[in-house]
């Protein structure tokens, strides 16, 4: 427990922080672009029919994606334009094939920067472009709770390695 003077000082400098946020960027959302790139991996034939190639794998793994953009509502988050990519294929010397790659760039509006974390952590991420605002002010108690916030993605991530 802190004196009560030293207590006083902290509310105090978090009060004047605040007032610095709100008065520089009153009720400002986070606006950004977001590309993924979704793999494709070719599935042989089975019975002489029913393989697909690299490109048509990778395609319609985007499509289910845009689909789940479009439909499904994330609270805080408001997904503003989808602009599909032209599908390219990269030579992976580990499995000895060619991959195809479908890229998928999302306009995203956000309340907060916790929500970023929904985009950053997926396995397709790929680069992120802030749009708005110039600069980000943020006070102590912000900063934990986005630093707690990254860990428990990392500990559901983590999880989810280990059970594979």
């Amino acid at each position: 427990m802190l004196r009560p003077e030293i207590d006083s000082r902290e509310k105090e400098t978090e009060k004047k922080i605040e007032k610095e946020k709100k008065e520089s960027h009153p009720n400002t959302k986070l606006r950004f672009k977001v590309r993924f790139d979704y793999k494709g991996k070719p599935r042989p034939a089975r019975f002489f029919f029913g393989g697909k190639k690299t490109e048509d794998v990778a395609q319609e793994f985007r499509e289910q994606q845009v689909a789940r953009w479009r439909n499904i509502p994330l609270q805080g988050i408001t997904v503003e334009n989808i602009d599909p990519g032209e599908i390219y294929n990269v030579y992976d010397e580990e499995y000895d094939e060619d991959i195809a790659y479908a890229p998928l760039e999302l306009l995203v509006t956000a309340d907060t920067l916790e929500d970023l974390l929904r985009f950053i952590f997926r396995e397709e991420f790929r680069r992120i472009e802030l749009l708005e605002p110039g600069s980000i002010l943020l006070s102590k108690k912000e900063i934990e709770r986005l630093l707690f916030r990254v860990n428990e993605f990392l500990q559901t991530k983590l999880l989810l390695l280990t059970r594979e």
